[in-house]
């Protein structure tokens, strides 16, 4: 584990912890789904925001739950990151550990149901789940739209999540997918 991954799953951590109280519990995972499901209007009873929220329980549940190192229910940072360390150590379990929670928020976040994710739709988001700016989004999403289309398609949406969870690289524009990822 790197400083640099130390800081991106801070950054992480400061969006999932949707009450600001410092820990992650279910209700902040479910609070970062229902947030997205307002943000883009969604009604709660759709079979779109069940799937979501089917989602975020198994990423609760197969995810971050597991951290809980003082079983109290609630995970902190340190919790966190010292599980990260543990879980996240090998990009080719992302299809086990993040792909499906990614695949759902792709389909979610892509409104008009193109198959890509404009710049509009990934703003709107980073800022309901992770309160994100919208300066900063504009500026990741140009970074992360590798062919210049204009948009994300599913493989650059999941190369993006798969280097912010696993990746080391100081350059890459992934880092700050949650936020700017600074000291």
């Amino acid at each position: 584990m790197t400083a640099l991954q130390d800081l991106k799953y801070g950054q992480w951590f400061k969006g999932a912890d949707v009450d600001g109280d410092g820990f992650i519990t279910q209700q902040d995972v479910r609070m970062m789904s229902e947030r997205y499901i307002a943000a883009r209007d969604t009604a709660p009873d759709s079979p779109t925001a069940r799937r979501l929220t089917e989602k975020m329980d198994e990423f609760w549940t197969n995810v971050i739950a597991p951290l809980d190192q003082d079983c109290d229910g609630k995970v902190d940072l340190r919790e966190m990151t010292e599980g990260f360390k543990r879980a996240l150590t090998d990009p080719a379990l992302y299809p086990e550990q993040i792909e499906p929670v990614t695949d759902c928020f792709f389909d979610l976040v892509d409104l008009n149901g193109n198959g890509k994710i404009e710049q509009e739709e990934f703003q709107l988001m980073f800022n309901s789940i992770s309160r994100v700016p919208d300066e900063d989004s504009a500026e990741v999403f140009a970074a992360l739209d590798r062919d210049g289309s204009g948009a994300l398609d599913r493989a650059e949406f999941h190369q993006a999540v798969r280097e912010f969870f696993y990746g080391n690289d100081p350059d890459a524009a992934a880092n700050h997918l949650f936020g700017r990822a600074t000291a």
